[in-house]
């Protein structure tokens, strides 16, 4: 008989985006290790895409669970007089603020800790305990952001006894975003209280890469050298099947997908990319932007000249993304600029890889994401200011494009572990940790 895992997410579908994929991976595959999954998660979310074609990935022998939320990203959208579609939840850099959005979020930042998704929690620990009592739950595991959900894993292990992990999609206190807040020094405080209780409570703590695994371990104050277990994100094969790779031949596409934040505007990018429209070095190159871009990112493509060149496509199924992305003569990865952005270790990088295009990315050339194209050889991470690198970087394959020898991306082989598949049997592995007899609480 296989165990069965309680799942929280506030993301799954129909929920869109690149928050949802991790919890739906682990789902999809967790049966295929012993695990079968029940899935708790919000009713109506505050999504910032939806994406019903997930669905699909969801087994019918998993059964989801669905909870109303007093959600405070609904009064803060009312109070700035937006719908809810429009409210960033994440980084603001580079936006200007009315007085009403300051206040709005000055409150959001002090008065719902650790995050505007804390509404949710006493929602969840009470249908958690229902679907505790009701069933042989062997285990809870939570996934964050919101990191208000491990609250919730906190409250259940504590009333139920099961034991529960903490998966952390992102960091808690140092998240890219987090200096931006306008907190208060005792919500400050809070939030880093929360955050210690979460690492100290948790059976097992699991992160997408080897620098925050480093940075969270540190805060657990256990002995133990494996406290936190890193569980990369990965890509699914049957999302990106083997087959021809056929990058466009009318024009050559530096092509990102997903959410362009003013935090990942990669301005040393576009003026690498004016560069060589300049010197008539790339004549038929094309920019597209497939998913919400901020208006910055436009304003300084704008200011480059390279508007005429660039297309930009809304939100997209993500079967429609992946076509993107394998039309492309180089997929496009920026990584913000902030203190922890060595371990910044998104779903999508593996995406890209797996398409078989090779990536040009701008972040810290010496982090996970630099290590991890060296790895597999899939491409490139250049400093954001090394406009003169990205040039001669693009260049080299943009001339292999244009002497119809395209530059190939990673191998199927180098790619092999980094499949969804492969990584959820390292969390299966978690999981059955914590259900071992020999480990205390």
């Amino acid at each position: 008989m296989p165990r069965r895992v309680l799942l929280l997410s506030y993301y799954f579908p129909p929920a869109g985006g690149p928050g949802v994929q991790r919890a739906l991976k682990f789902v999809k595959y967790l049966p295929e290790f012993g695990w079968a999954p029940t899935v708790l998660t919000v009713r109506e979310g505050a999504f910032p895409a939806h994406d019903r074609s997930l669905a699909a990935d969801v087994p019918a022998a998993a059964s989801v669970h669905r909870t109303p939320s007093l959600d405070p990203h609904w009064f803060y959208a009312r109070l700035v007089g937006r719908s809810d579609d429009e409210v960033d939840v994440g980084s603001m850099e580079g936006q200007q603020e009315t007085g009403m959005e300051r206040v709005a979020r000055w409150i959001r930042a002090n008065l719902f800790l650790p995050d505007a998704r804390v509404g949710w929690v006493p929602f969840s620990v009470w249908r958690g305990r229902q679907l505790v009592a009701e069933g042989d739950v062997d285990a809870i595991l939570t996934t964050g952001p919101p990191h208000s959900t491990h609250l919730a894993g906190a409250a259940l292990q504590a009333l139920t006894g099961v034991p529960w992990v903490a998966d952390f999609r992102d960091p808690w206190t140092d998240i890219n975003y987090y200096d931006e807040l306008p907190h208060t020094q005792w919500a400050l405080r809070l939030d880093a209280a929360l955050e210690r209780m979460v690492l100290r409570q948790a059976r097992a703590v699991t992160t997408v890469s080897p620098t925050w695994r480093d940075l969270l371990a540190q805060k657990t104050e256990r002995s133990d050298p494996d406290a936190v277990t890193v569980v990369q994100n990965g890509f699914d094969v049957d999302d990106l099947s083997p087959g021809a790779v056929a990058p466009s031949t009318d024009a050559f596409e530096v092509t990102h997908v997903g959410s362009l934040y003013a935090s990942r505007n990669p301005t040393g990018l576009w003026r690498a990319l004016r560069r060589l429209r300049d010197e008539g070095a790339v004549p038929a190159l094309r920019i597209r932007l497939v998913g919400t871009v901020d208006p910055n990112v436009r304003r300084a493509l704008q200011a480059e000249g390279l508007m005429g060149m660039t297309e930009i496509v809304p939100y997209v199924p993500h079967d429609e993304a992946v076509a993107y992305m394998r039309r492309a003569g180089l997929l496009l990865l920026s990584v913000e600029s902030f203190p922890q952005a060595e371990g910044m270790m998104t779903g999508k990088i593996y995406e890209y890889l797996a398409a078989g295009r090779p990536v040009v990315g701008m972040g810290p050339p010496d982090g996970d994401a630099a290590a991890l194209l060296r790895r597999t050889e899939g491409g490139r991470l250049f400093g954001r200011d090394d406009a003169s690198g990205l040039a001669r970087y693009i260049r080299d394959h943009y001339e292999a494009w244009a002497a119809d020898m395209p530059r190939r991306g990673a191998s199927a082989e180098a790619l092999d572990p980094y499949r969804r598949s492969a990584q959820t049997e390292q969390m299966a592995t978690v999981l059955s940790g914590v259900c071992s007899d020999d480990l205390g609480p």
